[in-house]
């Protein structure tokens, strides 16, 4: 799932992003522009989601990916790989991975980066939940 939270309207990058995970195989769905957190994670659990990418662009991510990540938590799908992209520092994206999120891809990132470690994520979540 690619999420686009918060009051953020530029999701062009997003939507690259889920062009790109459909064409290499994933189900994708995209929620559109304006999702609260609580709208991500009950979309989320509706769809069963396996992963979810989140973008920000309005600087909003130390807020709105964490409160994801919880959200997700509490609804008991901590199982759930959060990731996300958009314009993040690397001093935040060490602060996101500390609160749960997986991974942060920034502007540029190749898209075959992308889905090649969504596609090792998910697999090495899998083997987790096997054992």
């Amino acid at each position: 799932m690619i999420a686009k939270p918060g009051l953020d309207g530029h999701d062009r990058g997003a939507k690259v992003i889920a062009r790109a995970l459909r064409d290499a195989g994933f189900e994708v769905i995209y929620t559109g522009l304006y999702q609260t957190p609580e709208q991500v994670a009950e979309t989320t659990l509706q769809e069963d989601a396996d992963a979810v990418g989140l973008s920000v662009l309005s600087g909003a991510h130390l807020t709105l990916f964490p409160r994801v990540v919880d959200l997700l938590r509490e609804r008991g799908m901590g199982h759930v790989v959060v990731f996300g992209g958009g314009i993040i520092p690397d001093d935040d994206a060490a602060t996101l991975a500390a609160a749960g999120v997986a991974h942060v891809f920034t502007p540029g990132t190749p898209l075959p980066t992308i889905t090649e470690w969504l596609e090792q994520a998910l697999d090495d979540r899998e083997a987790r939940l096997a054992s």
